[in-house]
């Protein structure tokens, strides 16, 4: 079977063995592979062999890896239930990346009511979810959280029924603070406010920066949650052109501040969603400079910023802040866990005036949620848990990437986050997205339309897609229905014209 006087490595023939058998069809699409250990004894080779050959194989495009769970033959289009049977999809490189965005500039009262219709879709068992940016259970440290909150629960019998104090519980904000350090932020925990996860956040810093009919400056495309709650304050939203690189413009931004009465900006510093944008340093500076000149409150989403791909973690715009004029937000619902709604807003100047309103919000955030955070930031090995998300977000973003452009249609531009966990798609201009979206629908696959992103509806030819949930034969399948539904629309469109 190995020939060890061959001028071939060791390793090139053990793929080429491999590569044989899904040639003959011994081994088919979506099978396992032999695990490591058993093909190293089969063919008394070596592990480092044997991984060698896994890793010739996946560059070659015959093989995936899946996270805890082993090798497998990589699905090809032709496996898939695509849509007609006559439809030719062809890989094609896509390399492109959006443009600076060009959204209508005017303050637009908003209507979110489609978002629900797409969480109730989302929100059926059957759906692959490639609309919802949330992590994989399986990535989520869920059994340690169980073991620390059951240990909170008998430590502190009495202490997690009474009411707490609203700003958060001490140890918490210690450690919260502590973390704020990597984000180049030097916060006392006294002034950290713990909340019901970002949303609740966001909702109380808008509160106390704005009142009802307010104009509040906006990334374009935006996070559609933030959308629902500038819609629930009755405040309008003013889109501005924004990079999928560096983010908002500040040229636009200067000049609607210049020529629009806004109460306030709303960004997402680091690797936003849905473009996945992350500002440098450099322009984060400017930012806060600007604000400042105009004295304008910045309320800063910084959810995604511990999910870095390369290097350090990137700094918050609230670094640069001297005057207090940005209220910076996050919380643990991409990294740890989203149900235990554990957030927090740094309000400095507008503290008093939170608190106020979290006390008549919902008094507090339950407490026992709030010890089993704190406790996992202090012994549960958080940052090993973050490296290992981190490295598995960048190899299933990077493998959607291959995906996308092996099936969808030629000219579709794709972003290239540094971080993060959402990409985004953008079509030809005369693609509809809801057409895709109600299609994608009857094959049980789920996507987020580029119009929930945007309050005046734009981005009708654009689309997110998660990379959260581990890769898979399925959610590969999910991609090649998706492509090929989009390339069934665009030749429809062209026959009929």
């Amino acid at each position: 079977m190995l020939d060890k006087s061959s001028k071939k490595y060791l390793y090139e023939q053990v793929a080429d063995y491999i590569q044989d058998l899904i040639k003959q069809k011994t081994l088919q699409s979506g099978d396992r592979l032999p695990s490591v250990r058993k093909l190293q004894k089969q063919l008394s080779v070596s592990i480092s062999t044997v991984m060698e050959s896994y890793r010739l194989l996946e560059d070659r495009g015959l093989i995936i890896v899946r996270p805890q769970s082993g090798y497998y033959v990589k699905t090809t289009i032709r496996d898939a239930p695509l849509p007609g049977d006559s439809l030719a999809v062809k890989a094609n490189i896509v390399s492109e990346e959006p443009n600076l965005s060009d959204p209508p500039q005017k303050a637009n009262i908003i209507d979110t009511s489609i978002v629900f219709r797409v969480y109730a879709d989302i929100a059926r068992p059957e759906i692959v979810k490639l609309g919802a940016a949330v992590p994989s259970p399986e990535l989520l440290p869920l059994a340690t959280l169980n073991r620390i909150m059951g240990q909170v629960i008998r430590s502190n019998p009495e202490k997690i029924h009474p009411y707490q104090f609203p700003n958060g519980c001490q140890m918490l904000r210690h450690e919260i603070a502590k973390r704020l350090i990597d984000a180049g932020c030097a916060i006392p925990p006294h002034q950290i406010m713990v909340t019901n996860g970002t949303t609740e956040a966001m909702y109380l810093a808008l509160r106390v920066v704005t009142q009802p009919g307010d104009t509040v400056a906006i990334e374009s495309p935006c996070y559609y949650g933030l959308l629902q709650t500038l819609e629930s304050l009755n405040l309008k939203a003013l889109e501005l052109p924004t990079d999928p690189r560096e983010g908002i413009s500040l040229e636009h931004l200067e000049t609607a501040f210049k020529s629009s009465k806004i109460s306030a900006c709303v960004l997402v510093s680091n690797f936003s969603n849905p473009l996945g944008s992350c500002m440098s340093d450099r322009k984060k500076q400017d930012l806060v400079e600007l604000i400042t000149k105009y004295n304008i409150p910045l309320i800063e989403d910084d959810i995604y910023g511990d999910l870095y791909f390369e290097g350090n973690r990137p700094k918050a715009i609230k670094a640069f802040d001297r005057k207090g004029l940005v209220l910076y937000c996050s919380s643990v619902s991409k990294t740890l866990s989203p149900g235990l709604r554990i957030g927090w807003l740094v309000a400095e100047k507008y503290f008093l005036q939170v608190k106020k309103l979290k006390i008549v919000t919902n008094i507090m955030t339950a407490i026992v949620p709030q010890l089993t955070v704190a406790h996992f930031f202090a012994n549960g090995g958080y940052e090993r848990h973050l490296r290992k998300m981190r490295r598995v977000y960048q190899s299933q973003m990077e493998k959607t990437r291959v995906a996308i452009s092996n099936y969808f249609p030629p000219k579709t531009r794709i972003t290239r986050p540094q971080g993060g966990q959402v990409l985004w798609l953008e079509l030809p201009q005369n693609f509809d997205v809801m057409q895709l979206y109600e299609s994608a629908l009857e094959y049980r696959v789920s996507i987020a339309p580029g119009i929930i992103f945007s309050p005046s509806k734009s981005y009708g030819n654009c689309l997110r897609l998660n990379c959260g949930l581990l890769w898979s034969e399925e959610s590969e399948k999910a991609l090649q229905i998706l492509g090929a539904l989009a390339q069934k629309q665009l030749v429809n469109k062209i026959l009929v014209t």
